[in-house]
């Protein structure tokens, strides 16, 4: 079918099938997100090896305004940032433009209009480009976000589209502009303090270290992929080993305190038994209390290009099942929607007087202690976050306390930890022979732990991929050693018990990890530093000893 006439389908029916449910059914779905992109890919100047062609009518529900975007790979991938090329539908389908514009999830509204401005005076005035701000999408926040978006752009009508090859002709005329803005300009300029994974981690750890508290770069690594990953982590460890203060240092390392309200200290008690707790209940007179967490969400959702860090402390003082659940459950529902990161809703507007939302740039971090006043976690909980240990202490630390220079913070905005990938496709399109490689060895570690019913699934496997994806595009850590952090943080929580079989699991984990067989002797020195994963077999040799010397073990410290 011709372009045309696919263009011409989608107008003709997006309207009425937008009443019905979204579905990867609908025709105007497979129209905008694979035939209209199918059709783009075969034109000649427009080579796979670098351009991208995607299409999106929404996620979940329909959206205002659909669009297919032709992105240049070596200038950006995502249509959240950069600038492209894109065709934005409006939204009453009798408009089609075919536009020069700019993400606006990620881009400051002072750079997008500068950035307009450069590319307008390198076009010619000229009947069918436009580089004026005429263009009319709709009338949705969505529609006029996009219309500031657009630099040049050439409209069409549903009644007057014009053939296929005046279509590829102003295609490849709009493709040649963009490609002269790239080449006459130098690289945009990034935000400021934009810093690479490697920087950001190497400035963190600094202004960790120079407020005293002793942590290496691989843990503060650890701690900034767990949270990139997903933004939900869990500290465990012996009480005073800083596990809060290590998340005020590094939100405060990055601009976010508790003066400017992007640090937040929630005190969890003991007595919370469900999620009014921490978001809010509808008093006796009929007003909604908004809860801590969600004054944080609020202000959070004003300022999608700032990080907010969240901290649950004493997190497992009352059921964390109880009054968690509900932020748990929206914060699996994330999903893209036109390029940007949604979720269900948090709380409805008959409880909270507008639709709350979780939003991507709110970092919850709970940290746990494990005693008799305690509560353990389930593996509804584990199986969502990255669990972290911190039990090392080095009292004779002092290097903070003589003549060190001082660290300063730096203003770093949500791009530096927001997501890139919520579904493992999304990491399969970028590095299919990592998700290869870590799906057989978790496949090898699932046969251990079957006979146990702690074998993982699929949102474990997932994570641990994003985690190593970005992992190797930061060139942080070796590919071992940041396995061997997944399998402390997503695997080792999940094992516990008593009996046999959670000793031969384990010993078989610890021959998995080294190479070694312990055949039930735990108590020689065994040399596993040069192992393949030292960090997960040490931890294993410790819940062996317990196991043996106390009948019951756990990947927790005092439990």
């Amino acid at each position: 079918m011709s372009l045309h006439d696919l263009f011409r389908q989608v107008m003709a029916i997006y309207e009425q099938e937008k009443r019905e449910k979204l579905s990867k059914e609908r025709r105007s779905f497979q129209l905008v997100t694979r035939a209209i992109p199918e059709a783009l890919k075969t034109l000649p100047f427009l080579p796979p090896d670098r351009y991208m062609v995607k299409g999106s009518v929404g996620q979940g529900v329909w959206t205002d305004v659909p669009w297919v975007a032709v992105m240049d790979q070596e200038v950006t991938d995502s249509t959240q940032r950069g600038y492209y090329i894109v065709y934005l539908f409006s939204e009453d389908m009798r408009r089609l433009y075919l536009t020069l514009a700019q993400g606006v999830t990620e881009t400051p509204r002072d750079e997008m209009e500068r950035v307009k401005r450069d590319i307008r005076q390198l076009i010619p005035a000229e009947e069918r480009v436009r580089t004026n701000d005429d263009i009319r999408l709709g009338e949705s926040k969505r529609a006029k976000d996009y219309e500031r978006s657009v630099a040049a752009y050439i409209a069409y009508s549903f009644d007057d589209l014009p053939s296929d090859e005046q279509l590829a002709r102003d295609l490849e005329t709009m493709i040649g502009y963009y490609r002269q803005y790239v080449e006459r300009t130098e690289p945009m300029a990034p935000p400021e303090q934009a810093l690479s994974y490697r920087e950001a981690v190497e400035h963190i750890h600094s202004y960790i270290s120079a407020k005293g508290f002793y942590y290496t770069k691989e843990e503060v690594t650890n701690l900034f992929l767990s949270l990139k990953t997903k933004p939900f982590v869990i500290l465990s460890g012996i009480s005073g080993t800083g596990k809060t203060k290590i998340v005020q240092w590094l939100a405060e390392s990055v601009g976010a305190t508790e003066d400017n309200g992007r640090f937040t200290l929630i005190p969890v008690r003991p007595d919370w038994h469900d999620g009014s707790d921490l978001l809010g209940y509808v008093d006796i007179k009929g007003d909604f209390k908004p809860g801590p967490l969600t004054n944080v969400i609020i202000e959070a959702g004003k300022h999608p290009d700032k990080p907010y860090f969240v901290v649950l402390d004493e997190m497992n003082l009352a059921r964390v099942e109880h009054y968690f659940s509900d932020v748990l459950s929206v914060m699996e529902s994330r999903r893209w929607e036109d390029g940007r990161i949604t979720s269900s809703r948090l709380l409805p507007r008959e409880t909270a007087g507008c639709d709350l939302f979780l939003p991507p740039n709110v970092y919850i971090i709970g940290t746990v202690n494990m005693d008799e006043t305690t509560h353990p976690f389930s593996k509804k909980v584990l199986d969502r976050a990255n669990t972290i240990e911190f039990n090392r202490v080095q009292l004779d630390h002092l290097d903070f306390l003589r003549d060190l220079p001082t660290v300063a913070p730096l203003s770093i905005g949500q791009e530096l930890f927001a997501a890139r990938y919520l579904h493992l496709k999304d990491v399969y399109a970028r590095c299919p022979e990592l998700v290869e490689t870590v799906t057989k060895q978790l496949v090898e570690i699932n046969r251990i732990l079957a006979p146990l019913g702690a074998h993982i699934g699929y949102r474990v496997r997932d994570e641990i991929c994003f985690y190593l994806a970005y992992n190797e595009e930061g060139k942080l850590m070796e590919f071992d050693k940041a396995f061997d952090y997944c399998l402390m943080q997503k695997i080792l929580p999940r094992v516990s018990g008593s009996d046999a079989r959670v000793q031969r699991a384990l010993e078989q984990l610890f021959t998995f990890c080294t190479g070694i067989e312990l055949n039930g002797e735990y108590d020689a020195l065994l040399d596993f530093t040069y192992a393949k994963y030292p960090k997960s077999a040490d931890k294993i040799l410790h819940m062996l000893r317990r196991l043996a010397n106390d009948g019951f073990t756990s990947f927790w410290i005092g439990s």
